[in-house]
């Protein structure tokens, strides 16, 4: 795999032409999460995505493993799929991180990630399913909605300057 400025840009379009797929699994994903956890989780749009996926990619760094996981997932497939399980889900859980920016959110989007994955099933490849999920897994994590990530965190501690 070659991945050069113009094949970057191609996965950007990529994911850009399933934002409308990728709210969708967000929105399912935030309900069944908001259930378990007795909160309302605001919902996403495809708008909301796409800017997302704006954001992720204009960060040079970023976009090119976003991309590189991306096109994996997307022509990983082992015949009989299960001897494959494992390599498909490190990809899913890796992209979901890196789509979240580092951690803790990446940790979060990796949990997510597995969530996610087991309510996603689509014909293709074997990575598909996880690429689906792993999109909507980091993206879900980016975007605002969750109450607790809304408010200041009682850990954030003032600079401290001389003694």
């Amino acid at each position: 795999m070659n991945l050069t400025p113009d094949a970057v840009s191609a996965e950007h379009q990529w994911v850009i032409d399933r934002a409308d797929r990728i709210a969708k699994l967000i929105n399912e994903t935030r309900a069944r999460l908001g259930e378990m956890f007795g909160t309302t989780v605001d919902p996403v749009d495809e708008a909301m995505v796409a800017a997302e996926v704006d954001a992720v990619f204009a960060r040079g760094e970023v976009g090119v493993n976003v991309a590189a996981y991306v096109r994996m997932l997307r022509e990983l497939d082992v015949e009989g799929d299960y001897p494959g399980f494992v390599v498909d889900e490190v990809l899913g859980r890796e992209l979901a991180a890196t789509i979240a920016g580092g951690d803790p959110l990446g940790l979060l989007a990796q949990a997510t990630f597995h969530f996610a994955d087991v309510a996603v099933h689509t014909d293709g490849p074997a990575g598909l399913d996880d690429l689906e999920a792993a999109l909507a897994a980091g993206f879900q994590t980016r975007l605002p909605g969750w109450s607790w990530r809304e408010r200041d965190c009682p850990f954030d501690s003032p600079p401290k300057r001389g003694n």
